[in-house]
C-alpha cells in the first residue's frame, strides 16, 4: 500500500488560536449528530451520516494552537466490501504560521488511494476542510450536516424510514436500468414490468406477500418511485401495513462514482412488519440488486 496519505491544507488570517478552537467544534463544521466532547485529550465520540457512514474517534493528542490529532477506534460504511476502512487510521490537524497567516494542514493517514472508498472520502474532506471548516474560521459559521429537527408528529414518523445506500462505479444509466429490471432482483413472483410512468405491477411470495405497485414517478438516470397500491403481509395482524407507502430509488454522481440510495417511505419501526421487511429490503438492495448492476446477474438472498 502507498504512503501517499490524504492531505489538504488551508491559509487563514485568523489566529492560531481561532483554527484550534474551530476544528474542536466537530459539530460546526463536520455534523450536528455528533455525539460526545470534541475537544478534550483521551475523549472519545461518534460521528454517523445516515446509513452511509458511522465512525468513533479518539483525541490522542490536544496540543493547544498547535496540533489535533484524532484515532479511529471503530468504522462502518455501508458502501464498501471492507466496511471497516479507516478503522486504526489518525487524522492529524497541523497548525503554523505562514506568512504572517495561519495555516492549517489536514491529513488522515491510512487514507491512501488503494483504499475502495478514497475517492469519495477524499472528496467529502475535502468539501469539510475547503468550504466548511475554512467558513466557520474565518466567518464564524460552518456548513456541517444538518441535524434532523422534525416540528409535528408527521415529520418524526417520516424521519424513521427505512433505507439503505451503496456506491458502485456503473454509470447512472446503469444503475436506473437495473432497478427497473425489477425481476432480476426482487425474488419472488413478478407480473408486470415497471417501465413507463403509471405502470402497475405485482409482486407475491406465495404465502407470505403481496404487493401491487404503481410507477408514480420516472426520471431517467435519476430517480424511481413506486406507490402500494395494494398489499397483504399475511405473517402480521395488519395485512396492509404497506398500503400508500412509496418505494423510492434515487441515483446520484459523486466523485466519479454513481450512488443508489433506497429508501421505503412509510416503512418505520412501530411497523409490526419492520423488522422483518427491513431485512429483506436490506438483502434485496445491498446484495441482488448491487449484484445485477455490477455483475449483471441479480443473486439469490432468501
Amino acid at each position: 500500500m502507498s504512503n501517499h496519505n490524504f492531505t489538504t491544507t488551508i491559509l487563514v488570517d485568523n489566529s492560531a488560536a481561532d483554527v484550534f478552537n474551530a476544528i474542536n467544534n466537530v459539530r460546526a463544521w463536520w455534523s450536528e449528530e455528533i455525539e460526545g466532547r470534541t475537544d478534550k485529550l483521551n475523549e472519545e465520540w461518534a460521528y454517523h451520516y445516515q446509513d452511509v457512514h458511522r465512525c468513533k474517534m479518539k483525541i490522542i493528542e490536544f496540543v493547544p494552537n498547535k496540533k489535533v490529532v484524532w484515532l479511529v477506534m471503530d468504522n462502518y460504511f455501508s458502501f464498501t466490501k471492507d466496511k471497516n476502512e479507516w478503522k486504526g487510521n489518525k487524522i492529524i490537524f497541523e497548525i503554523s504560521e505562514k506568512e504572517n497567516q495561519t495555516q492549517l494542514q489536514f491529513t488522515q493517514i491510512g487514507l491512501v488511494p488503494e483504499l475502495e472508498c478514497y475517492d469519495i472520502c477524499q472528496g467529502a474532506w475535502t468539501t469539510y476542510i475547503q468550504k466548511s471548516l475554512y467558513s466557520l474560521i474565518a466567518t464564524g459559521k460552518g456548513l456541517p450536516n444538518g441535524k434532523d429537527k422534525p416540528q409535528t408528529e408527521d415529520e418524526k414518523r417520516l424521519t424513521a424510514n427505512f433505507t439503505t445506500t451503496f456506491f458502485v462505479n456503473q454509470t447512472p444509466e446503469e444503475v436506473f436500468k437495473a432497478i427497473n429490471n425489477v425481476s432480476k432482483w426482487w425474488q419472488g413472483e413478478i407480473k408486470g414490468s415497471p417501465t413507463q410512468l403509471n405502470d402497475e405491477f405485482e409482486y407475491r411470495m406465495p404465502g407470505i406477500h403481496f404487493s401491487k405497485q404503481k410507477l408514480v414517478e420516472l426520471i431517467p438516470n435519476e430517480k424511481v418511485v413506486w406507490l402500494v397500491i395494494e398489499s397483504n403481509l399475511n405473517s402480521f395482524k395488519n395485512k396492509e401495513e404497506w398500503n400508500g407507502t412509496k418505494i423510492i430509488f434515487e441515483i446520484t454522481e459523486i466523485n466519479g462514482k454513481t450512488q443508489m440510495r433506497f429508501t421505503h417511505l412509510g416503512l418505520v419501526p412501530k411497523f409490526q412488519c419492520y423488522g422483518d421487511c427491513s431485512g429483506a429490503w436490506e438483502m434485496l438492495v445491498q446484495q441482488s440488486l448491487f449484484s445485477l448492476i455490477t455483475t449483471g446477474k441479480g443473486k439469490k438472498v432468501f
